[in-house]
């Protein structure tokens, strides 16, 4: 009886983990494809249009937002400084924190 719950329970593991194969995509996926298609500048020349531009404050590193869009985050201080980065021509959209 033990070995048949036991397989029971291995089974329906099993059939659980195939949904995973059907995720829809992340945006860093989307951002990824974007960018290899050329849709989308990479990240390090999105950094070298936008570091300069912060007055010293400290890169901390990016993030993904969308299939088009990074946000960039800095520190001044104590402050924390997200920039939002249109992907597609390296123009700063939104900025906050500072």
């Amino acid at each position: 009886m033990k070995t048949l719950i036991l397989l029971i329970a291995v089974v329906s593991g099993a059939a659980g983990f195939t949904g995973v194969a059907a995720r829809t995509p992340r945006d860093e996926d989307a951002a990824y494809g974007s960018r290899r298609a050329g849709q989308i500048r990479p990240l390090p020349e999105i950094e070298s249009m936008v570091i300069p531009r912060m007055g010293g404050a400290r890169y901390i590193g990016p993030e993904i937002l969308d299939d088009a869009h990074y946000r960039l985050k800095f520190m001044r201080g104590t402050k924390v400084i997200w920039v939002d980065v249109d992907g597609r021509t390296g123009a700063i959209v939104g900025r906050a924190g500072d």
